[in-house]
C-alpha cells in the first residue's frame, strides 16, 4: 500500500500536532506489512519549517513555502491558511507527476482534509481524515467574525467526512460529530502519553537542575507544560495561582514552553498580580525530559478554556503519575474523571479552590497520581496507538479492496 500523509505543519518541531504526526507514521510504517502483506510506501508531505528528521521506512517532502512565512504557531491563523495554498498546489503537481505509480491513499491531517477531498473528485484517490479538532469550531472561536459563518463551515466539515473512507478523530467528542456528519468508517486515533513505560529512574537530576536554581525540596510545584496559546487558559492558571499562593507560600507555578513574546506578557501579568517570585517561564524544553519535569512536579495541570479535542499533555500527565488538575469542561471530560484527577469549572474560583485543594492535601495528591497512572498505563500507551493505527488501517484496506472487487465486478458485466 502507498500513503501519502499531508500533514499542513512546521515539521519537526516539539508540539503537539507535529509530534502526534510523527507518532503517526512511525506506527504506520510498521503496520502497513503486517496489514496487506507488502512493504509500505509512505511519503509525509509537511512545511518546509523545521528541524529535519529521519524516520524508517517514511520519505518526507517539504513544500517550498518562503521563509517569511515562517514561523507558524499552533492552531488557525491567516499565517497558515498562506501556508496552505503553497503546500496544496505542491501536493498536486506530484499527484499529477505520480500518475504513472499512484498513491492508494491519502492520509489528511487537519485542513489538508480539504486538498484530500478535492484530489479526490479530480484522480479518484480515497483518503482518510485524520481529525484532531472540528475546523468549523476551531475557525469560529479563533475570529468572531466569522461565527454568522458557522453553518457553512459545517457544511464543508460535513462534505470532508461524508467524501472519507474512513475518519480518525482523536477524541470521543470528534467521533460524535464525525457521526454525526455521516462517517463510513470511524477509528479513534488518541493521543499517547510520550513517556517511556516504566518510570524515569534519574537520581541525578534534581530539581535545582531541571527547573531553576531557586527551586528546592521545600516547594510545592504546580506544573503547566505546553505553548502558551490564549485557548490553552494561561490567564485562568495565573490568576488562580495568585489566589492560592496566598495561603501556601511555599507554592511555586513552572510553565514550561511558548514563544518569547507571550512569556514577556504573562511575566507582566505576575507583576501586576504581584506573584512574579513565585512563578517561573522556563521556555521550551526538550521531550527527551519530559518524563523527569512532570515526576519532579507534586501537581500537573491543564487550564484549556476552550476547544473539544483533549490535550495531548494530558495522557503524559496521567502517565507520569502526578496529581493533575484540569478544567471541568468536555476537553477533559470524555478522558478524565474525578478518581483520576480535580476537576474544577473554569472560572478563576473555582479552579483556585482545586488548586488549594491539592496543595494542602498530600495524600490526595498521592493517590490520584497512582490511579492516574494505572489506567495511562492501560490505555494511553504506545503499544495502544499502534492497535489504533492498525485497525484504522485494516479498515482502509478492506475498503480499498472492496471498491476495487465491485470495480472488477463491473467491469466483467460489460
Amino acid at each position: 500500500m502507498k500513503v501519502l500523509v499531508l500533514a499542513p505543519q512546521p515539521f519537526y518541531q516539539e508540539r503537539g500536532t507535529p509530534i502526534a504526526v510523527k507518532l503517526a507514521v512511525e506506527a504506520l510504517s510498521r503496520q502497513l506489512p503486517v496489514i496487506d502483506g507488502n512493504p509500505g510506501e509512505i511519503e509525509l508531505f509537511v512545511y518546509n519549517e523545521g528541524a529535519d528528521v529521519i524516520i524508517p521506512g517514511v520519505k518526507i517532502r517539504r513544500a517550498k513555502i518562503p521563509r517569511i512565512l515562517w514561523g507558524v504557531r499552533p492552531g488557525i491563523s491567516c499565517k497558515k491558511l498562506l501556508c496552505d495554498c503553497f503546500l496544496f498546489m505542491q501536493v498536486l503537481l506530484l499527484i499529477i507527476r505520480s500518475r504513472h505509480q499512484q498513491y492508494n491513499v491519502i492520509h489528511a491531517v487537519e485542513e489538508s482534509v480539504f486538498f484530500a477531498w478535492t484530489i479526490k473528485k479530480l484522480f479518484g484517490i480515497p483518503y482518510v481524515y485524520d481529525m484532531d479538532s472540528s475546523l468549523a469550531m476551531q475557525i469560529t472561536e479563533r475570529w468572531w467574525w466569522c461565527r454568522p459563518l458557522l453553518k457553512l463551515f459545517e457544511f464543508f466539515e460535513r462534505m470532508a467526512v461524508r467524501g472519507s473512507i474512513a475518519v480518525a478523530p482523536v477524541c470521543d467528542a470528534l467521533q460524535v460529530i464525525a457521526h454525526r456528519h455521516g462517517s463510513s468508517a470511524t477509528v479513534i486515533l488518541r493521543d499517547v502519553s510520550l513517556l517511556p513505560t516504566e518510570k524515569t529512574s534519574d537520581t541525578c537530576s534534581t530539581r535545582e537542575s531541571l527547573y531553576d536554581p531557586r527551586i528546592s525540596e521545600a516547594h510545592t510545584i504546580v506544573l503547566y507544560v505546553g505553548n502558551l496559546e490564549s485557548y490553552q487558559g494561561i490567564d485562568l492558571l495565573i490568576e488562580s495561582f495568585a489566589i492560592a499562593q496566598k495561603k501556601y507560600a511555599e507554592a511555586r507555578l513552572i510553565i514550561v514552553g511558548g514563544t518569547a513574546h507571550h512569556i514577556r506578557a504573562y511575566q507582566e501579568k505576575t507583576k501586576h498580580l504581584g506573584c512574579d517570585d513565585a512563578v517561573l517561564f522556563l521556555g521550551p524544553r526538550p521531550v527527551d525530559i519530559l518524563g523527569q519535569l512532570l515526576q519532579s512536579a507534586d501537581i500537573v495541570t491543564s487550564p484549556r478554556i476552550q476547544g473539544n479535542n483533549t490535550p495531548m499533555k494530558v495522557y503524559s500527565y496521567l502517565h507520569s503519575g502526578t496529581a493533575l488538575i484540569a478544567t471541568d469542561l468536555p476537553t477533559h471530560r470524555q478522558v478524565l474523571d474525578e478518581t483520576v484527577a480535580i476537576l474544577a469549572a473554569p472560572s478563576i474560583e473555582a479552579f483556585a479552590g482545586g488548586l488549594s485543594q491539592l496543595l494542602g492535601d498530600p495524600i490526595l495528591r498521592q493517590r490520584l497520581g497512582k490511579q492516574a497512572r494505572e489506567v495511562a498505563q492501560k490505555l494511553y500507551t504506545v503499544d495502544a496507538f499502534e492497535r489504533q493505527i492498525g485497525a484504522l488501517y485494516t479498515a482502509v484496506f478492506q475498503g480499498i479492496s472492496t471498491a476495487a472487487n465491485k470495480n472488477q465486478r463491473l467491469c466483467s458485466n460489460l
